[in-house]
Order: C-alpha cells, then sequence, then structure tokens
C-alpha cells in the first residue's frame, strides 16, 4: 500500500514550510521571511504514532496574482492537492482572516480529501483564542499551533492520523537508487527531469534559480525502483551567502552526498565551464558515481570531441560525457540507463583473487619506479568498500609511493573494470609480509 500524502496548502508566507520542518523534525524545506521562496512540491516523510506518511510542502497560492510563475507555483500545488489523501489549509493567525484564505477554502469544501484548517503563528498561550474568526472558513474546528515554537503540533499529527484513518503497515524500504541532477543554475535541469517523467513534475523558467528545494520524485526503470533528485542550481557559496539561495545551495549539496550518481547537467551552448567541473569535482568528492550531460545541444556549435579533452584535462575521474536535448528529447531516454549502470559498477566487488592478478600483471608490465635507492613492493590486494569502491593494498613503506607511478594503477584499473565515473579509493596500507608480487 502506497505511503499516504498530506498536501500543506496556503497563502504565500504564512509559514508552511517552516511547520512542515516542525512536524517532520528537521530542516528540509527551505524558509524565509521572503515571501515566495518555496515554488515546486517538496516531498518529505515522517511518521506518528506507528502511522508513516509524506507531507507535501507547496508553494504559497495567492489567486489573484496572475504572474507566470506564481500560475506554474499554484498548478504545482493544485496537483499536489489532486494527489493528497488529507490536505492541511496554513493560515496566518497574526493576519486574520484574509480573503484569499476565504477564497482557497471554498474551492477544497465539499471534495473527498478531508481537510484541516491550520491557524499558525499562535506564538504563546494567549494566542490560541485567535482561532474563532478561522470557523467562517467552513473547515470545521481550526487547530492552532505554533510551526516555530512547536506548540499546538503534537495535536495537529493526532489529527492528521486521525484524518488518514487505518493504513496497512508499510513495507521496508525499495533500495531505490538515488540520481541527483545537479549543475550550475539555468542549465536545463528541471527541463530534463520533466522529460524523464513525461509531465511538468518540476517548475521550468527562464528565470534563473526558480529551484531552491532538492525536489524527490520516484520512478520506474526497466522496473527498477529510482528516486530523481532536482536540486537547485550551484554556485560558489561566496556568491549566495547571505541570500535565501544560501539554503537552497546547502540542500543541494546534502542531496549530492545521499545519492548514488550524479548527472552533471552543463549548457553545451557554452561547453564545458570551469563552474561545471567544480560542480562534478564536487560530486566526485561526495562519493558519487558523475555523469557529465551536454544539455542544448540542437542549440548548440561545440565539438563533442573538445568537451570530452576538456574534462579528461581537468578531472582525473574522468566521467563520461553524453549529449541530450531535454527540450527535444534527443538522446534523454538512453541517460537513466546509462547512469544506474555507473551506480551498479560503483557498487560491484572485485574477487580478491582476481583483483591480485590484475594488480600483479601490472607491476610485472610496469614496476614501481625506486625512490631514495629502494623500490615500492605490493604484497596483497583486497577490496574493503563499495559504492564507492575501496582498495587497500599491503606495501613494504608507503614514503616509496611514487604519484604518478599510483595514478597509473588508478587508470589501468578503471580500464579494466570500466571504472570511469566511479569515484576509486586505494589506500596503501604498510605490511610486514614478505609475498610481493613479481616474486
Amino acid at each position: 500500500m502506497p505511503i499516504p500524502t498530506v498536501a500543506v496548502v496556503g497563502f504565500p508566507n504564512v509559514g508552511k514550510s517552516t511547520l512542515v520542518n516542525r512536524l517532520v523534525g528537521g530542516a528540509e524545506a527551505v524558509t524565509s521571511p521572503e515571501p515566495g521562496v518555496t515554488r515546486d512540491r517538496k516531498r518529505l516523510a515522517t511518521e506518528w504514532n506507528g502511522v508513516a506518511f509524506e507531507l507535501v510542502d507547496t508553494g504559497g497560492i495567492d489567486l489573484g496574482d496572475e504572474a507566470e510563475l506564481a500560475r506554474d507555483v499554484q498548478a504545482q500545488a493544485r496537483v499536489a492537492i489532486a494527489e493528497a489523501d488529507a490536505i492541511l489549509l496554513v493560515v496566518d493567525g497574526r493576519a486574520g482572516l484574509r480573503a484569499g484564505d476565504a477564497e482557497l477554502a471554498r474551492t477544497l469544501r465539499g471534495g473527498e480529501v478531508p481537510v484541516l484548517a491550520v491557524v499558525n503563528k499562535a506564538d504563546r498561550a494567549d494566542d490560541f483564542g485567535i482561532t474563532a474568526e478561522f470557523h467562517a472558513l467552513g473547515l470545521g474546528e481550526p487547530l492552532s499551533v505554533s510551526a516555530t515554537h512547536g506548540l499546538g503540533t503534537g495535536d495537529l499529527l493526532d489529527a492528521i492520523v486521525a484524518a488518514l484513518g487505518e493504513r496497512e503497515p508499510q513495507g521496508e524500504d525499495d533500495g531505490a537508487t538515488r540520481v541527483a541532477v545537479i549543475g550550475r543554475p539555468n542549465v536545463g535541469k528541471s527541463s530534463l527531469v520533466n522529460a524523464f517523467l513525461g509531465s511538468d513534475r518540476v517548475i521550468v523558467s527562464d528565470l534563473a534559480g526558480t529551484t531552491r528545494d532538492a525536489i524527490d520524485t520516484r520512478l520506474e526503470v526497466d522496473g527498477r525502483p529510482v528516486v530523481l533528485v532536482d536540486t537547485a542550481g550551484l554556485r560558489r557559496r561566496s556568491k549566495v551567502a547571505g541570500t535565501v539561495d544560501y539554503y537552497a545551495q546547502l540542500r543541494s549539496e546534502r542531496a549530492v552526498e545521499r545519492a548514488d550518481v550524479a548527472i552533471v547537467v552543463c549548457d553545451a551552448s557554452e561547453g564545458v565551464t570551469a563552474e561545471d567541473l567544480r560542480v562534478a569535482e564536487m560530486a566526485m568528492k561526495a562519493g558519487c558515481a558523475t555523469l557529465l550531460c551536454l544539455n542544448k545541444w540542437d542549440i548548440a556549435e561545440a565539438d563533442i570531441d573538445d568537451a570530452r579533452a576538456r574534462v579528461e584535462r581537468k578531472l582525473r575521474l574522468r566521467p563520461a560525457v553524453i549529449t541530450v536535448s531535454a527540450q527535444r528529447g534527443r538522446n534523454v531516454a538512453a541517460l537513466l540507463p546509462r547512469a544506474l549502470r555507473l551506480a551498479d559498477k560503483a557498487a560491484e566487488r572485485i574477487p580478491t583473487p582476481e583483483l591480485n592478478r590484475f594488480v600483479g600483471d601490472v607491476v610485472a608490465k610496469h614496476p614501481p619506479p625506486s625512490r631514495r635507492g629502494k623500490r615500492l613492493r605490493l604484497y596483497y590486494a583486497a577490496q574493503v568498500g563499495e559504492s564507492p569502491p575501496r582498495v587497500a593494498i599491503q606495501v613494504n613503506d608507503r614514503r616509496l609511493i611514487v604519484r604518478d607511478w599510483a595514478y597509473h594503477l588508478e587508470n589501468r584499473m578503471r580500464e579494466t573494470y570500466e571504472l570511469e565515473g566511479v569515484p576509486l579509493v586505494i589506500d596503501f596500507v604498510p605490511s610486514s609480509g614478505r609475498r610481493r608480487y613479481g616474486d
């Protein structure tokens, strides 16, 4: 049985994201005193009294705002409402009942899905009387809460569980592969996610920085569960310090750290820039298998061979480079399966006998150079971790390691086991063993 969803809707700047963060017990949704921060639908799992459900944070709904971005935000909120098993209509207790609240309540009344009126910003005990005028919404007894201080949230969670009714116990995690779509602002990440899904799951706009949260979407690729994560555009932290985009940046970086694969989206019309390479390097350092995607290839005049050469010169990991057009659908169908193969490669284990034969062959064909009159001796190799793969090799003296030879060994391992784009860690461990390769 799928996990039930609870849509959190309301006028802009009533504290929806703050309330969602309070109910899930974290700071997952971006919050700011600035109105209109949340734009897409963000799903966050939580649990109360043994009942698991997902809260869907939405952008503010102002039915009187005719701006294009506002209409896109409202469309996303309407989808959340249509998919929900219960709805929280959040209103601002300090501002009192507004025409926008009443208009939104009218659209929600009479449906089959239960709707709870939540009066937020009741920050003191004597503020709980402010709920009286919100009876006019026609949604039953309003619930007073303070999302900032946590007052009344336990009663609210009890009401949510009661509204959802009895649910069957949930099964264990399905082991979905997490694929993060990352890159600079306005390179087409959200367009690519929508192309994967075949629907407008996230808002696409020519305005850079439209996406401000890491948006998780579940789907299946050839029967395999996948969590696709659309992220806010990544910039240097110094450029976004002190703005709401700084917190969006942190969430994007955390999404990369939790992902199995990162698809780094670049604007092909601009080529692979230094910022693109910085984003790719960040993903690699986080242990993500990495794939570079040159989007907007239909309008680009760049040379794919030049792009690959630039990547190989600048990045030791040498991620695969693939060209796509999210607008026209070119190569989009091949991109996710390619990313999943990278995840599988990162999770594979190399049998110890095979790994030792490989290291022995490399040493025989290209022995480590001597250093200070001594030569590095390698005794035994074993894989000690995966996702990303980690190999430990026992050696006589780590101080004798020559960096270029160590890179040579890593490159041969990548070529032999098809690990291009997969982070690979090789640890040289001191040992007193006697047997060595080549003896």
